[in-house]
């Protein structure tokens, strides 16, 4: 076995390690958390860990077609009351923009384009990617999201399992789907397959999760089947991610990492509290739960805050939408709020 398979090996049993201690000890959503969190730490003592980088758009697949189980004939008759949540979260987002940049140009010293990129949560992929295009640095930005996920997950997940008392467990079953036949592995593995060549086709931001979770909620709306990913390989897809998480901090100097977690802790809890506040005062006008307007307004990535909703029984398909046209507004609204900010002279 050469040097990089090791790497591999012993980054994926480390990630598999924590998941299982996290889970020994009914911690919330234990496969990912804790294999994100326990390859964090190895990587920060000096591991040269290591992932699988090209199973990932498969994993993330596999993901998608499970979130995409989610959606029913009942849920969607009731999309069209997320207007007004939908309406408020690019006020949200408006707000947060106010008050995150700030704290990355005039503390943190990042130029315009890179703290825009840095402080507004969108897809890790989506905002280096888009980033970078408009000048920023990609690093940064990768480090200020991937601080930003793990404080996110971590927070919500602990607040609803420990303060709140709610399940947040590690399988994303909740036991009403039928056994899964031959039709039925057909049919989910060509929405893995089709959805993410559909996604990258139709320029989905985040394609491989977004075309499968399409076509998996349109087989599943329209009856086609009631099952679901087998709930040991949808673990290990979230022990895969969790470690994968932890490995992007690999070769960045732990200077910047510090720097970068520091910011990234005040502005991941600034925009947590404004998560907070804005479904305390406005889950009554949207006709929904608190818990699930914080799921929709919280500062973490589609794909790990869908899979926290999923884990406790919420309404994946809500929180889906909300963080899926926050990425939108984010990449649409770039150009105009950096120009106000350069007028500004923020």
């Amino acid at each position: 076995m050469n040097a990089s398979w090791k790497r591999i090996l012993i980054s994926h049993v480390i990630g598999a390690a924590g998941g299982a201690i996290f889970y020994y000890f009914s911690l919330p959503l234990p496969w990912m958390l804790g294999a994100m969190l326990f390859t964090f730490t190895a990587v920060m003592l000096g591991l040269p860990a290591q992932t699988i980088h090209k199973l990932r758009t498969p994993v993330i697949a596999i993901i998608g077609v499970m979130l995409g189980s989610g959606f029913t004939a009942e849920i969607l008759a009731s999309a069209g009351g997320w207007i007004v949540s939908l309406a408020f979260l690019a006020f949200y987002m408006a707000v947060a923009a106010a008050l995150l940049v700030p704290i990355y140009t005039r503390i943190g010293g990042y130029d315009r384009n890179t703290a825009y990129f840095a402080a507004m949560p969108g897809g890790v992929n989506d905002m280096v990617i888009i980033g970078e295009a408009m000048g920023a640095d990609g690093r940064r930005i990768a480090l200020a999201h991937a601080a930003r996920i793990v404080i996110t997950i971590a927070v919500v997940a602990f607040w609803f399992r420990v303060v709140l008392g709610l399940e947040v467990s590690g399988n994303l079953s909740n036991g009403n789907y039928d056994p899964m036949g031959l039709c039925d592995f057909l049919l989910m593995t060509g929405c893995a397959v089709f959805g993410t060549i559909m996604g990258k086709k139709l320029k989905f931001p985040a394609h491989a999760l977004l075309g499968p979770m399409v076509l998996s909620a349109l087989v599943h709306v329209t009856d086609l089947t009631h099952s679901v990913p087998p709930s040991l390989l949808v673990n290990i897809c979230q022990v895969f991610l969790g470690t994968a998480l932890g490995v992007r901090f690999v070769g960045t100097p732990k200077g910047m990492v510090a720097r970068s977690m520091r910011l990234s802790f005040v502005a991941t809890l600034i925009t947590l509290a404004l998560t907070l506040i804005f479904a305390v005062a406005f889950h009554t006008l949207f006709d929904q739960t608190t818990e699930q307007v914080i799921l929709a307004y919280a500062p973490g990535g589609l794909t790990e805050m869908s899979l926290v909703a999923l884990s406790m029984g919420a309404d994946v398909a809500y929180i889906s939408v909300h963080h899926l046209a926050r990425i939108t507004m984010v990449i649409a609204f770039a150009p105009i709020i950096l120009k106000l900010m350069l007028r500004r002279g923020i």
